[in-house]
């Protein structure tokens, strides 16, 4: 159903910093460029909204380019610290073929609409190596995500605009594994998630249900200098529902937000 399209990257780090496997404080740096295709995406704002369908909807049936940088801390052999940026942001344009209702106000069939789905994240994880091997790993850790959300619904005619914006933060249980092979070859999985009331997290008086699944695998090859390849196969999953006491009328605070993405990408790193 899709066509998946693989870009090459790369990053620049000290050599004073490689090939040195039991210096107390080592430092890596990745970087993934590659696609992604929506699987399934559905949102709507105010119990009485419309569900709107990304993909028949609002012109999400495409490809959309994506990246991820990251930078790792390793004290000893045993505990890594991570910092991650994931820009995320999804634009399309529709004519739509039924009436949209957000918040109160509705796109009528016939408008030409221009959609912006940004769900951009910063993330820092904490993670312990659980297995003395020097070939393998399997870490277990936690993290804590900050989200930027912005959606937009505009109307490409009169500049009717429909904006939610939320930056909020988000704790996550994270696992990761890898294990080397024959020839410099290795391959690897690694996984954040959590599903949880919100209120009960962040303290406020929403009924909120929220969720996350940020969950990868990928093979590499290992190359000189502490540089390494790879393929990552990323499934993104996650979203939330409930009511909101911190609304503008006319909406009423309700959100429904589910969403499925597919991402392939080529990676590079040098540890």
């Amino acid at each position: 159903m899709f066509t998946v399209l693989l870009i090459g990257s790369s990053a620049l780090a000290d050599d004073s910093l490689l090939n040195k496997p039991d210096a107390e404080v080592r430092a890596s740096l990745h970087a993934e460029l590659g696609t992604l295709a929506v699987l399934s995406h559905r949102i709507q704002f105010s119990t009485d909204g419309t569900e709107i369908d990304y993909l028949e909807d609002g012109g999400q049936d495409n490809l959309f380019p994506t990246a991820r940088l990251s930078a790792e801390l390793h004290a000893g052999p045993r505990n890594t610290v991570v910092f991650l940026y994931q820009p995320l942001v999804l634009e399309s344009q529709s004519l739509i073929q039924r009436d949209l209702t957000l918040d109160g106000v509705t796109f009528p069939a016939g408008t030409a609409v221009d959609f912006r789905y940004g769900f951009s994240f910063w993330r820092g994880s904490y993670l312990r190596d659980l297995v003395e091997d020097p070939d393998g790993e399997f870490s277990i850790g936690a993290s804590l995500q900050i989200r930027n959300a912005t959606i937009e619904f505009e109307d490409r005619a009169s500049g009717l605009l429909i904006s939610n914006r939320d930056i909020g933060p988000v704790p996550v249980i994270k696992l990761r594994g890898r294990k080397a092979l024959e020839d410099d070859l290795w391959v690897g999985f690694e996984a954040d998630g959590f599903y949880a009331p919100i209120k009960y997290i962040n303290g406020s008086n929403s009924d909120v249900v929220g969720a996350i699944l940020d969950a990868s695998v990928r093979g590499g090859l290992t190359l000189n200098n502490g540089a390494e390849t790879f393929v990552n196969l990323r499934y993104l999953w996650g979203g939330a529902e409930g009511t909101s006491n911190d609304f503008t009328p006319p909406g009423d605070g309700y959100t429904e937000n589910w969403l499925h993405f597919l991402n392939l990408s080529l990676g590079f790193s040098l540890r």
